[in-house]
C-alpha cells in the first residue's frame, strides 16, 4: 500500500554532513509518523529522530544537537540533516512511516549506505 525510497547516502570524512531524504507514496493515512532509523549487521535496527505530523520530535541521545528531522506533510516526504558525523554513525539508514489506523502499522524504505571514514 505505502512505499517509500530514501536517498543522500554516501561516505563522508569524520566531522563531515550528510543531507536524507525520504518520500513516501500510496494509500498513506492522514494520521501518521514518520522518522528514521539505522542499522549495522548483526545489530538490532535502533531510533534516530521521529517527527508527528503536529511537528513534535523526539531524538535518540546520541543525534541530538547533531542531527534534525523536518518533514513536508504536503509532499509526504522526511528529510534528516546529518553534522558532526562520526565513524559510529556508519550504518544503514532506513525511512519508516508508521500509520496509525487503529492497529499501528509500520513501512520501511530499502534503506540508504551511511559510511563516516576516520
Amino acid at each position: 500500500q505505502v512505499s517509500l525510497v530514501e536517498s543522500g547516502g554516501g561516505l563522508v570524512q569524520s566531522g563531515g554532513s550528510l543531507s536524507l531524504s525520504c518520500a513516501a507514496s500510496g494509500n498513506i493515512f492522514s494520521r501518521n509518523v514518520m522518522g528514521w532509523y539505522r542499522q549495522t549487521p548483526g545489530n538490532e535496527r535502533e531510533l534516530v529522530a521521529v517527527i508527528f505530523s503536529g511537528g513534535v520530535k523526539k531524538y535518540a541521545e546520541f543525534a541530538e544537537g547533531r542531527f534534525t528531522i523536518s518533514r513536508d506533510i504536503a509532499y509526504n516526504s522526511v528529510y534528516l540533516q546529518m553534522n558532526s558525523l562520526k565513524p559510529d554513525d556508519t550504518a544503514v539508514y532506513y525511512c519508516n512511516l508508521r500509520a496509525l489506523a487503529g492497529d499501528d502499522h509500520d513501512y520501511w524504505g530499502p534503506g540508504t549506505q551511511v559510511t563516516v571514514a576516520s
